[in-house]
């Protein structure tokens, strides 16, 4: 599964895949949002992935890491966050953070920890995602993760 990178022409169909598997889709369209999308052989989108870069590049917020139900257990899903954190290793981060209530143990495979949300909110709080988790109040129900970047 090579993922491509994200245009303008995938909105709606990353979008509706996003909703699918219950991950946020605010800020698709930032610039600041780098994204994926890995399409099967019909050219549906069955994976995704990306990250926000901090201000000063140091720190990327992992996102939109989901591929179809069908898909999982094969792991297409570490392929893809591998993808997304080396791609934000070589931007120059060297901590990966993100957002996941369900999926911790998946995180935890890939050598992430828990994390406070606050200090996730400090280093990376002019981030889309961050900015509107806080907009809503969804920030004080989010569970934190981190990682250094380097060997994945």
């Amino acid at each position: 599964m090579e993922p491509t990178r994200y245009t303008t022409a995938d909105a709606g169909e990353l979008e509706a895949f996003l909703r699918e598997v219950d991950l946020t889709v605010t800020g698709l369209d930032s610039p600041a949002v780098r994204l994926w999308v890995a399409r099967d052989g019909s050219g549906r989108i069955v994976g995704s992935t990306g990250y926000e870069l901090s201000g000063d590049g140091k720190h990327a917020l992992i996102r939109s890491v989901a591929v179809t139900p069908a898909s999982r257990t094969r792991g297409r899903g570490t392929e893809l966050a591998r993808f997304a954190l080396d791609r934000a290793a070589d931007e120059g981060a060297s901590t990966a953070w993100l957002f996941s209530r369900r999926s911790g143990r998946f995180w935890q495979s890939l050598g992430f920890v828990g994390a406070d949300v606050s200090e996730l909110a400090h280093v990376l709080g002019e981030t889309h995602q961050v900015r509107t988790f806080v907009a809503t109040g969804q920030i004080t129900r989010e569970v934190a993760w981190m990682r250094g970047l380097g060997a994945v």
